[in-house]
Order: C-alpha cells, then structure tokens, then sequence
C-alpha cells in the first residue's frame, strides 16, 4: 500500500513502541497510559478529559458487546434471532438511560441456510468445508456432480467468452491481501458479488469460490452475493482457504477435477427486521442530530462479536460516558443499532427513507463496523466544520487522514442524501481473518483497544453535539 508503519499505528502503538514494549501483550496493557501520555502534550478541557479518562478505565462497550455476543448469539438478518436482539437492544438503550428508545421497523426479502457439503469426488476423494453465499439459490436435494473449470481471478473469468462452461462448476480463486485498512477487501469481493452471474452466463451450473478473507483457517466466510435479472441464477459457495489451495493445487498440476456439491439455501419471503433508536435528547439545539451507529444483525456461522457487536457496543458505550458523566450536549445525540446491515444495508436505506424529511436536521454521523482494532487515524466526509473533526484527532492523539469517508455501511445512505460524516479508521489487519466465519467471537475482542475507540466516539459525540458549524457548506 505504499504506507509506512508509522502512519498506520495509532497513537497508542507509537508509544509502546518508544519504550521498546512492542509485544502485542505490551500495545493491551498500555494502551490507557498511552492515551494518557498524549492528553500531557495536549490540552483538553475538562469535560474531554473527564469523558476520555473515564472511557479508557472503563469496560463499557466490552461489556454491552459481551451481554449481545451471549445473550442472542448469531444474528441473522430478519430471524428469530434478530428480533430477539432488537428487545436486548431496546432493554438496554433504557437501561442505559437513553431516552425516546424505540424499534423503527421495516420488512426484508428472508433468507435461511439449509444443509452445505462439498467433496471431491476424483482423482482424490475428500471432503471439502463449504459454505453457502447469502442469497444463493439451491442445488437440487441431491446436489449436482460436474467437473471444475478453473479461473485463478475473478478478472480471469469476467474476460472469457460467453458460453463454453456448460454443465461445469465454476471454482475462482484469487488470494485477499491484508491491510490495515482492508484495501483488499473490495477487489477481493467482486467474486463473492458477482461470481454466480458471470459464471451463470458462460454456461455454468454452479460456482465455488476462495472465501473472501486473509486467514488460513479451515473456515469459510459466508456473505451476501447478487444476481442479474438477465441471468439465470446458479448457487455459489465459498470454500475455506486451506481447501481452495487444495483445489488449486490438483488444478494447476494438470488433474481434471470433479466436485460433488450440495446446498439448500431457500428464500422465505417477507421477514420483519428493524432500527433501534434512543437518545440523548439536546438541551438547547434538540431538533439537531448528531448519531453515532453500529450494526444489530450478523452472519449466522458465528457470534457477530467483531461483525458488528463491536460496534453496538462502541457507539451505545460512548453514550454511557457521556450519560454517566453528568454532562449535557447541546444537540441531540442519538445512538442507532441499524437492522439487516449485512443482506444489503437494509437498515441503512430504511432510516433514510423513514427520517428523508428531517435529515437536513442531521448535523454528522458515523458508524463502527470495522471491528474492535485500535483507531489510528481520523477521516473526514464534512463540508465545513473540519476544525472541529480535527480538534477530535488532537484529543486521541491521532492524525487526520487525507482519504474522505462516507461515514461507514449504513452511514452511506444518508451521506449519500448530504448527511455529513466522520470515520474513526480503525487497524483491520486480522479483522478479515474473522470476518463473516465461526471464528467471530467475543473472544476476539481486547477490551483495551475497545475503551480507546469508546473514548474516540465520546469524544465525537461531545465535541460535535456542542459545535456551533452543522458541518454543512452553507447555501
């Protein structure tokens, strides 16, 4: 990427590294005194370093992301499961002491997974670890057998001629980098995306792929794929790394492969899903906006601990912060735990459907959906009032990048209708290691690294919900 590792670590990591405490043990335990260390060459009123101190000694996101990873679980988008986390959430934002907490609902197309096996059936019998793509359609009960043909990218397969793929199942492989701020990820995704149409249309009956991901755990990543109104639709499933290289590997020495694939994915029709709201209502500017989200509902093969747990707890814990410290913003501050995130930024679209009229009132908005890494820089999508993102930056003690954001996934919709937004960049190295698998668990989780960004995020909310700019050029 070009970027030195200076420029991506945060504040918190460049101190460590001049006491020469590099271990990732010794980046945990110093990230409080760290940010400490910064808050002595900069000088914060006392209402920041109250909110800042009191984030960074405390477990506040890590415990509401603890409380959600275990007591709903998975997530999937307009189940069961999501619903249930949508009472969590109401029950919590109240307890919280948020005020006007509410469920703003909206329906979804519903999708569940059913059985998914993959083997090779020749020239070496195996079993392989598959899952299927949100959205896939089904093979029949029985599966299909056929042999591969191969294509080592996405790109590979987009520039082949249409037809010539009858009767085969189409494998893509293409290997993710890492990055720190997932720069891999979208290159990477267009095979998940788009995959099943491209294949679909030379001829293919079914489509696996590499899982979009940076691990080499024996764990596919699932996620949400789309098909073309043109084309008939095919499924399409996502195999582990380490069994994409052993395809890869019979592949390229020469061997015709042939694959037994099986998936019963089903579409259910119209299915209930929902934002929850709640606020801190302004004592002087109330009409005035400024939210701060994460996301409620998660892929189904694991927790939803870093997708997006995380980022429910980051957002509604630096509300707590700000609740339990007595202080009063000027604007409202409301907190969003967007619904059915991962099928399409439904929730997104939903908000800015139902709040279209009022969002002129939105003043900044962001979202944590990037785990629950370190933040290490800041990035801006505001038209004005950049002095005041940027006197966020000092107090964390971090750098103001030069890349613009949308704000984040459901942050995107309303950026989209002028909604000015903020990002904290957070370092998602591994994130993609976890993204979208089993291994996304609470475990995963240092509650360090989540009271730096609880301690960011109050920062934003204090800071914006008091500014006099609405961030906005003025007409």
């Amino acid at each position: 990427m070009g970027i030195k590792l200076k420029a991506v670590l945060s504040a918190a990591i460049l101190f460590c590294l001049a006491l020469n405490a590099c271990s990732d043990a010794a980046v945990n335990n110093d990230t409080v005194n760290s940010v400490k260390a910064v808050q002595e060459h900069v000088s914060l009123s006392p209402e920041l370093k109250t909110l800042i101190d009191t984030a960074m000694e405390g477990t506040h996101g890590y415990d509401i992301t603890r409380e959600l990873t275990t007591e709903v679980g998975p997530r999937l988008a307009g189940t069961d499961a999501e619903a249930r986390a949508r009472d969590w959430a109401v029950d919590k934002f109240k307890e919280l002491g948020l005020q006007n907490v509410r469920i703003e609902p909206f329906t979804i197309p519903g999708w569940v997974r059913g059985v998914e096996t993959a083997s090779i059936l020749s020239p070496y019998p195996q079993d392989l670890y598959i899952t299927a793509l949100g959205g896939s359609v089904a093979t029949p009960d029985e599966g299909v057998k056929a042999e591969i043909a191969y294509f080592p990218t996405f790109e590979d397969l987009e520039s082949a001629p249409e037809g010539g793929l009858e009767g085969k199942i189409v494998f893509i492989s293409g290997k993710m980098e890492k990055a720190p701020d997932g720069a891999g990820y979208g290159p990477a995704n267009r095979k998940r995306r788009s995959g099943a149409t491209e294949a679909g249309r030379r001829g293919a009956i079914a489509v696996v792929i590499r899982s979009v991901g940076t691990d080499s755990h024996r764990f596919p990543h699932t996620g949400q794929m789309r098909y073309s109104p043109d084309v008939k639709p095919i499924p399409i499933g996502a195999l582990s790394a380490p069994d994409a290289d052993q395809l890869e590997r019979m592949l390229t020495s020469g061997e015709t492969v042939s694959l037994h694939l099986t998936m019963t994915p089903r579409a259910v029709g119209d299915l209930p899903s929902g934002n929850v709201v709640g606020e801190i209502v302004g004592t002087e500017r109330p009409e005035e906006i400024v939210l701060i989200s994460g996301h409620l509902d998660s892929w189904d093969l694991g927790t939803g601990a870093i997708d997006d747990g995380a980022g429910i707890g980051i957002s509604a814990g630096a509300a707590q912060v700000l609740i339990e410290s007595g202080l009063k913003p000027k604007r409202t501050i409301r907190v969003v735990a967007f619904g059915a995130e991962e099928v399409g930024l439904l929730g997104g679209f939903a908000y800015a459907e139902h709040h279209k009229n009022d969002l002129i009132n939105h003043v900044l908005a962001t979202e944590s959906d990037f785990g629950a890494g370190l933040v290490y820089e800041v990035q801006s999508g505001a038209k004005a009032g950049n002095e005041v993102i940027e006197a966020m930056a000092k107090a964390m003690g971090l750098p103001m990048s030069q890349t613009p954001t949308n704000g984040g996934p459901d942050i995107f919709p309303l950026f989209n209708k002028g909604v000015p937004a903020m990002r904290f960049q957070q370092d998602g190295t591994d994130y993609f290691d976890l993204h979208h698998t089993p291994d996304d668990t609470f475990d995963k989780i240092k509650p360090e690294e989540m009271a730096q960004n609880v301690a960011a995020f109050a920062t934003m909310i204090w800071l914006a919900g008091n500014a006099e700019t609405n961030f906005r050029l003025e007409d």
